[in-house]
């Protein structure tokens, strides 16, 4: 992604227009939010530090470990989470918050040193998580009435819905 503004703006402008990284961090903050306070605060500040260590561990290595279709991942079982309304303990989404982190930055890490950018990109990834975190799983946590967690529940299911859209995408045969 380039914008022309320098590395820290082609990242938050990366986040914003990559939905397979984007729709997953949606679905870890609706999740987090659904789980209360304490797991959304975990999450704010475990998923862009995972993030940080993974891609640069991607940027290290200059290669993606596993396939891009990966993701997919990500976005079922993140959103079918969400959709399910688990109520998970705060360590259970912080463990989730690290996966999804480590795995989205190690592909991100990855993608800038093939492409022969800078790491600071990696900064403004970073920096575009922490914001959309902290927005979404902050709005969710304030949500009281119950059509509302049903609201959120439905976008996770969206999410979901997608990531199988994504896996059937990434598994078709090609020819």
């Amino acid at each position: 992604m380039t914008t022309g503004l320098g590395p820290l703006y082609d990242g938050i402008s990366h986040l914003f227009l990559s939905f397979e990284d984007l729709l997953p961090v949606i679905a870890l903050s609706l999740l987090a939010g659904l789980n209360g306070p304490r797991a959304g605060r975990l999450a704010l500040f475990v998923v862009p530090a995972a993030w940080m260590l993974g891609g640069l561990a991607g940027f290290a290595t200059g290669s993606p470990l596993l396939p891009g279709t990966v993701t997919a991942a990500s976005f079922l079982v993140l959103g079918g989470l969400t959709a399910l309304d688990r109520k998970l303990a705060p360590g259970g989404v912080t463990g989730l918050a690290a996966a999804l982190g480590l795995l989205h930055g190690w592909l991100n890490g990855a993608g800038i040193a093939e492409a022969g950018r800078e790491a600071l990109g990696l900064v403004g990834i970073v920096s575009a998580v922490f914001v959309v975190v902290a927005l979404l799983a902050a709005f969710v946590v304030w949500l009281k009435p119950a059509w509302t967690r049903i609201a959120v529940r439905v976008a996770g299911s969206w999410i979901a819905a997608i990531g199988l859209l994504l896996l059937g995408w990434g598994l078709r045969p090609t020819g």
